[in-house]
């Protein structure tokens, strides 16, 4: 079925509130490269539009009621937002869930040495990469180290202008016979990732009989210490991820393109957001979580398969209709979601892997993803046809151009979401997102159109589902 291109169907008023969007979703990108800059970020916009901390609020021994802003964190890497509705939460609720993580390069715990006087440190990557992509580009470090009394440094190295880059090292090809012949995933090994972080020797006096062994590394940590007032230890308790250093940017003659780092999944992330922050008063409850781990298989405290979001919710029945495990069941079960993470769009210089009639295009608007999985929908939520129908008729309302699309060919490969996840107690849940092209390298591509679009349909999925 031909999809309208979405450029064509804006008047000058729609394509400066696209521009504005997109401004503002590259804003988000810069700021939010990690999934703890996200949260940082989602809580100083959230609290600006009135949003209150569900902490504080059960402190204060407040009742929840129709209207409340409402957000709770887990462990700086989570969140969950709620605008309540006019009907009890047992009612269900309308859920837009996506991740805020994305593939990186992680510092190891004991990280920093040195090797023929150049420092180095040691690495371990996240998620799925081509190794390959990641080597001779400029990274910067972002991250907290945490002390022993507890003292967080914030760390952010490589975006300012005035700031040193990092970079991954790679073969030059004049001594590169052997490596060139070997299969891409082998090409740059993990364990030869490791991130290049200074070569100059720390200054020694020449008359002294003991004179430091590793010169670089000590004055790297000399560095460290003068700056960031830390130890080689403190490496320990340390969160430090290894990102493309830069700015998102317009991409093409027309500036019709996002070219930016962690687009999977903060692309739908960030328009989630602008969403739920646009909404006022609704019937059904609507709600907005943004989660970690997604990369690796949602796992931990912080990942979609943690009891963190369940916990909220039963806060919630508790703070409006009184404690009732029963309510908190059925308000899962009677929700309904948009689980929301990026699809593959097709590219003409890879067509071999896609089936052209079903799949994402860039500039054909929000894409709606009935099964995703491998193979033979093999680790999938696959949605009810009664659910669709209703995602249809809310995107129809309100005009939000949209695409029904799967993960390219039936035996080429696959992917997953959180989709399943959420789909385990009952509630309809259906995959959605923005088409990406070169998804999970260092810098990806978006359609400032789809962008737009994105916000459109979670925005219209909140008003309209009932």
């Amino acid at each position: 079925m031909e999809r309208r291109n979405a450029w064509t169907t804006y008047n000058a008023e729609e394509l400066k509130k696209l521009n504005a969007i997109n401004e503002d979703y590259k804003k988000c990108l810069d700021a939010g490269k990690t999934e703890r800059e996200c949260i940082a970020l989602t809580i100083e916009r959230a609290e600006a539009a009135g949003y209150k901390n569900i902490k504080d609020v059960i402190k204060s021994g407040e009742k929840v009621q129709a209207g409340d802003k409402i957000y709770a964190v887990c462990m700086n890497k989570m969140i969950a937002m709620f605008n309540m509705g006019t009907k009890p939460l047992e009612e269900g609720m309308n859920i837009l869930g996506a991740h805020i993580d994305s593939p990186r390069i992680d510092v190891k715990q004991n990280p920093l040495y040195e090797n023929e006087e150049f420092a180095y440190l040691d690495t371990h990557y996240y998620g799925g990469i081509k190794k390959y992509q990641w080597v001779t580009i400029p990274l910067a470090i972002h991250g907290v180290i945490v002390k022993k009394d507890g003292t967080v440094v914030n760390v952010n190295i490589g975006e300012k202008g005035e700031d040193p880059v990092f970079v991954i090292t790679d073969l030059l090809i004049h001594l590169a016979s052997k490596q060139m012949d070997k299969k891409a995933a082998g090409v740059v090994e993990g364990e030869n990732l490791d991130l290049l972080i200074g070569s100059r020797p720390i200054e020694q006096d020449e008359s002294l009989e003991k004179k430091e062994k590793e010169a670089v590394k000590a004055n790297v940590m000399n560095l460290l210490k003068e700056y960031y007032d830390v130890e080689e230890e403190d490496f320990i308790s340390a969160e430090l991820e290894i990102v493309p250093a830069g700015k998102a940017r317009d991409c093409g003659f027309d500036r019709s393109i996002v070219l930016a780092y962690g687009q999977d999944d903060r692309v739908c992330a960030f328009t989630s957001l602008f969403a739920m922050l646009d909404v006022e008063k609704t019937e059904r409850t609507a709600c907005c979580i943004l989660v970690d781990k997604e990369e690796i298989g949602s796992v931990g405290a912080t990942g979609m398969h943690s009891r963190f979001f369940e916990n909220i919710v039963a806060e919630l029945v508790a703070l409006t209709e009184g404690e009732s495990d029963l309510k908190v069941r059925r308000a899962l079960m009677n929700s309904t979601m948009l689980s929301s993470d990026v699809s593959a769009a097709y590219d003409p210089m890879y067509a071999e892997v896609f089936e052209k009639r079903s799949s994402a295009f860039f500039g054909k608007g929000l894409v709606f993803n009935k099964f995703t999985g491998s193979r033979g929908k093999s680790g999938s939520n696959d949605a009810n046809a009664e659910y669709l129908a209703k995602i249809r008729q809310a995107m129809d309302s309100q005009d939000v151009s949209y695409q029904f699309a799967e993960l390219g060919k039936v035996d080429a490969g696959g992917g997953g979401t959180i989709a399943y996840i959420m789909a385990n107690y009952g509630m309809e849940v259906i995959d959605s997102g923005v088409a990406v092209l070169s998804m999970h390298a260092p810098w990806e591509a978006t359609s400032k159109a789809d962008v737009y679009e994105a916000y459109k349909g979670y925005k219209a999925f909140i008003e309209e589902m009932k």
